[in-house]
């Protein structure tokens, strides 16, 4: 049976009350992105909005509860989405690939960053980032590829590190996805597939394994990612709409993004995946290269109850405290996991107050731009 929609998709009813602009950017590997501009007070500092892999803009301007976005125009914030190769809203996760997260931090973040400034000028730029998008933002701006006010990082940053389970994953999955299965991607909603096909297999497998819920899209996300029942939050954080309509939030994605994680777990922090390839010379190495140079302040933030990236952001920042103590702060929100400290029912009390709180403590002093 076909699922009746009750929140439609791709919308932007979330927001209220705002001035909404479509920005559109190329990048130079060739790439079509855009940016969501959500106004309300003009003259405010500005906040760019990074997703995760399989999600998009969607996740921050959710409907069902007060969502990033609103939160932050309440408080006087020019507030930037990013959508970039990730993102369900664009059609690059939906084909056989090798980009990697060098592609998205050498191509996509500092595109969007120079797109947003021939707008905002010198006003103060800020970032929130989630997921991947956390990990090849960080990648960006300890590359010194980025020059923004402060950054907020969620679940995982310069040291990935996951659950020994997906560990496992994460060496079988690739392969056995694109190369055994040949499936050119992923997609937690394949249950919806009309007819039967190997998607729908797929799915029904996973769910035979997953019963502690009756939503197959739930399931195939806690197969996509991490470990655990479910893995990626918890039910009882989220609003019933938000876990019945996952397969609209998160959506397909090919595996190779997945070969690097696999290659940082296994490197114990961030490490260029195209070394010998001449392309990617203004990368560095080891993302740590410069750590001590970057002096814009980051606050690491994770779920307690991580089950994707564990205690990645903890190490992170303990690792970045012994050689710059005092420049990054760290903040672990209890009975959240990775997804829900922005998908939770609850976000605007238990999550976002942290975040602003921060935000706050690093804007320009006035008159000073």
């Amino acid at each position: 049976m076909t699922r009746v929609r009750q929140i439609p998709l791709y919308t932007l009813e979330g927001v209220r009350d705002a001035e909404v602009t479509t920005h559109y950017f190329s990048t130079e590997d060739g790439l079509g992105l855009s940016l969501l501009r959500f106004q309300r007070n003009r003259g405010g500092e500005a906040v760019m909005v990074v997703h995760g892999l399989t999600t998009s803009t969607d996740m921050f301007i959710m409907p069902e509860h007060e969502n990033l976005v609103s939160h932050l125009l309440d408080r006087g914030y020019d507030v930037w989405c990013l959508d970039f190769r990730m993102s369900n809203r664009h059609p690059y996760n939906l084909f056989k690939h090798r980009w990697s997260l060098d592609d998205v931090a050498l191509y996509d973040h500092p595109a969007a960053v120079a797109t947003i400034r021939q707008h905002i000028g010198e006003t103060p730029l800020h970032v929130i980032a989630h997921c991947l998008g956390a990990t090849s933002f960080a990648m960006s701006l300890f590359a010194k590829l980025v020059d923004v006010e402060s950054v907020i990082l969620n679940s995982v940053a310069l040291t990935p590190r996951v659950p020994g389970w997906s560990r496992v994953k994460l060496s079988v999955a690739p392969g056995m996805v694109d190369r055994v299965l040949g499936v050119p991607y992923l997609n937690p909603n394949w249950s919806e597939d009309p007819g039967f096909t190997s998607g729908e297999l797929v799915s029904r497998t996973v769910s035979f394994f997953h019963r502690e819920c009756d939503v197959p899209a739930c399931h195939m996300l806690s197969m996509m990612w991490g470990t655990g029942w479910p893995a990626l939050y918890s039910h009882e954080n989220l609003a019933d709409v938000t876990h019945e309509r996952g397969g609209d939030l998160y959506g397909a994605t090919s595996v190779n993004y997945y070969r690097h994680v696999r290659r940082m777990v296994k490197a114990g922090g961030a490490v260029k995946y195209h070394v010998d390839d001449p392309t990617y010379d203004r990368l560095p190495t080891n993302y740590f290269r410069y750590a001590i140079e970057v002096e814009t302040p980051v606050l690491f933030v994770t779920g307690a109850e991580n089950r994707v990236f564990t205690d990645s952001n903890i190490v992170c920042f303990e690792r970045l405290e012994a050689m710059v103590p005092g420049r990054h702060q760290l903040h672990v929100y209890p009975g959240y996991g990775h997804q829900d400290p922005f998908m939770g029912k609850d976000v605007a009390r238990d999550i976002f107050p942290r975040m602003v709180e921060f935000l706050a403590e690093q804007r320009a002093p006035a008159g000073v731009r």
